[in-house]
């Protein structure tokens, strides 16, 4: 069969060209037909005005699928894992248009990269184009890429619990949010988890927005059984892990408005509290309902009418005991942190009381 030609999608003043559209990306499921390159493509341009209200002029990495997604393929874990099918592409490739503009990050180890920087919707389609289907950006926005605007909570469903309990913790989180004087944000995962968001003044740092995690987390935890901060998993239990360290540098999570690599096209979305409440099934949030979705207006639209102190969570963070938790494993030992070690698998004599590792 002969390769369709490639065909140019309008977005805005411009035309982005998309090459192999009828490549078919997502697999038929119950819910969803076929749904092939030009489509996706499609559903950046027509989401475009909310996915730069949301992660416009942030340094963004691109999780690229470019043969599309089936069951059973694999997103890389790492730079050496070259048989996967996925990868996270965290400095834009060569060759991109002259629209298509960067922003110059410093990752944990101290390298940068000159990494995609949306500034138009016709950038995020183009990033389509090069297979990419969601959207990581970071919780900062140029020229300050050091210090967030953004506290995102991440309420990670663990084996055993349901999206049921993730909304019954966010209802939870926003109450505890409120009582503090702060507002939160909620959109589905694209999968069992929810996010909260809560747009705050940027002159923290990221260490500090994670203690402020950290406190809300534990917090949550006082209130609700069915919540827990521990890293380790063997510890977590059959409860929802608020993941603190999502709130680190070169820590993201998907955009509101992205596809996730999942069955049916599933789309990360935002809701109101209200709706919220009422949605049965986060799968019904995908490519072909969320356009008619947005016709109703954009839940997120007044996101960016107050910016927050973290006052409030950071007072948690210094009053509740529990102390320092664990860090990513790429990130330096740090400070107070216990023993990154499994704790089934920890010999107490062979730690001191600091944490560090006694040799034998």
């Amino acid at each position: 069969m002969a390769k369709a030609p490639a065909v140019m999608i309008p977005v805005g003043d411009r035309e982005v060209r998309v090459s192999s559209p009828d490549r078919i990306v997502y697999a038929a499921t119950e819910r969803t037909p076929e749904i092939t390159k030009r489509q996706v493509c499609e559903y950046v341009a027509a989401v475009g005005d909310v996915l730069m209200a949301t992660i416009g002029e942030r340094p963004t990495a691109m999780e690229r699928w470019p043969d599309g997604w089936r069951e059973g393929m694999r997103l890389a874990t790492g730079p050496q894992d070259r048989d996967a099918d996925g990868f996270y592409q965290k400095r834009l490739p060569k060759g991109a248009p002259d629209f298509v503009e960067t922003v110059r990050i410093t990752f944990p180890s101290g390298r940068t990269a000159d990494e995609l920087c949306p500034t138009e919707p016709a950038a995020l389609v183009w990033a389509a184009q090069m297979g990419a289907l969601t959207f990581h950006p970071w919780p900062v926005r140029r020229p300050d890429v050091d210090h967030p605007d953004e506290l995102r909570i991440d309420l990670d469903p663990q084996e055993g619990t349901t999206f049921a309990d993730a909304q019954r913790v966010a209802g939870v989180t926003k109450e505890l949010l409120e009582e503090l004087g702060l507002r939160g944000f909620a959109k589905t995962s694209g999968n069992r988890g929810i996010h909260i968001y809560v747009r705050i003044q940027p002159r923290w740092t990221f260490d500090e927005v994670r203690h402020a995690a950290i406190g809300l987390g534990r917090e949550l935890e006082r209130r609700d059984g069915g919540v827990t901060t521990a890293w380790w998993k063997e510890e977590r239990g059959t409860r929802l892990f608020l993941d603190y360290n999502q709130n680190l540098r070169d820590r993201t999570i998907a955009s509101a408005w992205s596809l996730r690599a999942r069955p049916g096209a599933p789309v990360s979305t935002p809701v109101s509290w209200s709706r919220l409440a009422e949605v049965e099934d986060p799968r019904d949030f995908n490519l072909t309902t969320i356009p008619d979705y947005l016709a109703d207006g954009d839940p997120w639209a007044d996101l960016d009418a107050e910016a927050y102190s973290l006052e409030p969570l950071l007072q948690l963070w210094e009053s509740l005991p529990g102390g320092e938790l664990n860090w990513p494993p790429d990130y330096p030992k740090q400070p107070g942190e216990p023993p990154r070690v499994q704790p089934s698998k920890k010999v107490a004599e062979h730690w001191d009381e600091h944490g560090n590792r006694v040799e034998s």
